[in-house]
């Protein structure tokens, strides 16, 4: 009797757990935020003080980012809009951390086979097209 109350205790807190992990999964996925870690906030773009960068970034993001985000960045069915308050509010290091990392539940691509030189002037193309 008490082996078979053991088993079964065991049973419901393991049965609570992977309820437990499958819940907070489904709240992931359905979730509308991604976030960057906070050790990404304290990476600063390198090109920042480089006026002519969005140039190079802008190319990038025509020829990469256009098809989901609209050449104007302001989205389309397949991608959010980058100039709202919610993308330029996150940082520098952060933007960059999302281009490198992609977000395959949320259908965005890793860009992180483009240099890093490139990632960098696509966050200085954003950060320009929102202020035009």
């Amino acid at each position: 009797m008490m082996r078979h109350t053991i088993v079964m205790l065991t049973g419901i807190c393991l049965a609570t757990g992977i309820l437990a992990v499958a819940a907070a999964d489904t709240q992931e996925k359905g979730s509308r935020t991604w976030a960057a870690p906070r050790a990404a906030d304290e990476h600063r773009n390198p090109l920042q003080h480089q006026p002519d960068t969005w140039a190079g970034g802008t190319k990038v993001f025509l020829q990469r980012c256009a098809a989901c985000h609209a050449s104007d960045g302001t989205g389309t069915s397949r991608g959010p809009n980058l100039m709202t308050g919610r993308v330029q509010q996150q940082s520098d290091g952060a933007l960059f951390w999302k281009i490198s990392s992609g977000n395959t539940r949320g259908g965005m691509p890793s860009f992180s086979f483009l240099p890093a030189a490139q990632r960098w002037q696509l966050v200085s193309h954003l950060r320009t097209a929102a202020r035009q």
